[in-house]
């Protein structure tokens, strides 16, 4: 909520600023506060509804949806990015072709230095609620603040560059604008990498499958731990693996083994871990 309040504020003012102090790289920042506020709206919804309980419908929760969101953010800043890169692109080419810019006013500069100072100020809020609330989609929304900040800071070098050196270097203005789409458009595949990663069940990464098997080793009698499958639902883990046994245990015993497994690995990656222990007697 806090991220959405000063995203509508400043993207009033920056297209104000850009528009009245003559800033195509102001108005491509505008632009992208503007793509934060909209990507404000799809965490506070999407977040709401991956918050739900399973229910007949979802068995294993509805976690996913706050991935779906994650994803949706990439896609969203990177047809952003694309829009910033052609037009201070085209600005450039007819700067090549003799045309002339006008030159940037103090008020976009200012504008500049204002964003840079409240979108960091919002990022370091929303990163620590994200570390708190272990919520992915809250995390890439920070980032997506701290993109705009550093965005903000290549828009003042530009315009600061275009009005103190003068006219004739009013490209810089634009060259700025492409600059920053070029750095949102990067910020936009991380994003992607990850959302679409866990929309098509990507397994965890090599150092928690393998941390997730010592534990499991870990509990006395068990022995080799093997078939492991791990993916991830929205903030949470799904882990299945295969133990073995000695066939000779009395049933009561195994179970409390593969129970004492899902505890441990509860215990190290959250309460709503999805864990599924298949136990094989020692032929």
């Amino acid at each position: 909520m806090w991220g959405g309040v000063m995203n509508a504020l400043l993207l009033v003012f920056k297209f104000v600023a850009g528009i009245l102090g003559h800033s195509a790289a102001m108005v491509a920042d505008a632009v992208h506060s503007l793509s934060d506020f909209v990507t404000d709206i799809i965490v506070l919804a999407f977040v709401r509804i991956s918050a739900k309980p399973k229910d007949r419908s979802h068995d294993y929760g509805h976690g996913k949806y706050e991935t779906l969101a994650l994803t949706v953010i990439g896609f969203m800043l990177l047809a952003v990015a694309l829009g910033i890169v052609y037009g201070g692109s085209m600005k450039i080419f007819a700067w090549l072709k003799g045309e002339p810019l006008e030159a940037p006013g103090w008020l976009a500069l200012m504008a500049a230095l204002l964003s840079i100072f409240i979108k960091e100020a919002t990022f370091r809020y929303s990163i620590k609620k994200a570390k708190q609330l272990d919520s992915q989609a809250l995390e890439a929304n920070a980032w997506h603040h701290r993109s705009d900040a550093l965005s903000s800071i290549g828009t003042a070098l530009g315009i600061g560059g275009a009005i103190f050196l003068g006219r004739k270097w009013a490209v810089l203005d634009p060259l700025a604008s492409v600059v920053v789409g070029i750095f949102i458009a990067k910020v936009s595949l991380d994003l992607l990498r990850g959302g679409i990663g866990d929309l098509t069940e990507q397994s965890l990464p090599d150092e928690v499958e393998q941390e997730i098997l010592q534990l499991a080793a870990s509990v006395e009698g068990v022995e080799e731990p093997h078939d492991l499958r791990t993916r991830r639902i929205g903030n949470h883990y799904a882990i299945e693996l295969h133990i073995l046994m000695d066939g000779n245990v009395p049933l009561l015993v195994a179970h409390d083994k593969a129970t004492a497994i899902e505890d441990l690995l509860r215990q190290q990656y959250g309460e709503q871990t999805h864990v599924v222990v298949h136990v094989e007697p020692i032929s």
